[in-house]
């Protein structure tokens, strides 16, 4: 299990390289043909490629200290290092790709933005050149999720990293699409709205794409629990073992890409004694992790279900909050 998570690090690595690699060539690119042709969607299409670099590096961070072990300060490990740095990413994405954007089309829709012909040309394949580079990016990082999600590994989508930089890829190339199809209006009509409406509309296709990875992050920081096919699975197993009478609870929550905690509040057939419930519970705590290598920790807490049903049934309404009427 740990050394398919190395691997499939690795080639997440390589994945956020290859984009970091394109969008740095590109921002430059973008910010070059923006300022030569003064394309307000070219400068907004820079400024996208700009914060795509700069989370890349985030992800980069993710990668590599959501990897280091345990110790006394974080003995649950620094799994959700992972989510932290992708929120980061998701901020990011806002304020330097959204916010730039809105501020660029409205300029151009206040002051106008006038360009040469030769302007436009540079433009035109500078967005050309950047749609072909982002779509390679994309198919790369589309390639390994499917690879790994289809070998039922470590589930590719369910790794931020991975899943930020398809969505960044993706809005990438929907970005450079608008802004091509804004600077070709603006050359055509010689009306800048077009392009200016293709600058909003990049900040409103990178303010929800933050949006929606700004919530998967904070969902997965918060304490999110496990997928319910793995919680189900867990219950059962639990439910299976012969000297469980029945699981009164389970919780369980995200620790990181490929670690779980889990706490179970178990009742016991009768008749054991406390030595052979110390053995019953190192033996099914082994079985539960050997069936789900995810189940990093742990925690069984053994109660005596009928006896807790009698000492609420005793204490009366009081136990369970209920009030009685006048």
């Amino acid at each position: 299990m740990a050394e398919g998570v190395a691997s499939a690090d690795r080639r997440t690595r390589v994945t956020v390289l290859v984009a970091l690699g394109a969008n740095l060539l590109i921002a430059v690119a973008k910010a070059v043909g923006g300022l030569v042709s003064g394309s307000p969607a070219l400068l907004s299409e820079a400024a996208h490629s700009v914060a795509d670099s700069l989370n890349e590096v985030f992800l980069l961070a993710a990668l590599r200290r959501s990897r280091r072990p345990a110790d006394r300060r974080h003995p649950f490990g620094y799994g959700k290092e992972r989510f932290f740095w992708s929120l980061l990413a998701a901020v990011g994405i806002f304020v330097m790709g959204g916010c730039f954007s809105f501020f660029q089309g409205v300029e151009a829709l206040r002051g106008g933005a006038e360009e040469s012909f030769d302007g436009y040309v540079v433009g035109l394949v500078v967005l050309a050149v950047a749609l072909l580079a982002e779509g390679a990016s994309l198919l790369r990082a589309l390639r390994q999720a499917r690879k790994e999600g289809g070998t039922g590994g470590t589930g590719a989508l369910r790794d931020p990293a991975l899943r930020t930089v398809i969505a960044e890829d993706g809005t990438a190339v929907l970005g450079v699409t608008l802004a091509l199809v804004g600077m070709a209006l603006h050359m055509v009509t010689g009306q800048v709205v077009w392009e200016a409406s293709a600058s909003l509309a990049i900040g409103v296709l990178l303010v929800c794409v933050a949006y929606w990875l700004g919530r998967d992050a904070r969902a997965q920081l918060v304490g999110e629990a496990a997928d319910p096919e793995l919680s189900g699975e867990i219950r059962a197993l639990l439910a299976a073992q012969p000297e469980i009478d029945s699981v009164e609870a389970l919780f369980t929550m995200r620790m990181g890409l490929d670690a779980t905690l889990v706490a179970a509040r178990i009742d016991l057939v009768p008749g054991l004694d406390s030595e052979r419930v110390e053995e019953v519970a190192v033996r099914i705590k082994r079985a539960v992790a050997r069936a789900v290598p995810e189940a990093g920790e742990i925690f069984l807490d053994v109660t005596d279900a009928d006896a807790e049903k009698a000492e609420k049934a005793a204490k009366g309404p009081a136990a369970t909050g209920e009030r009685g009427g006048a």
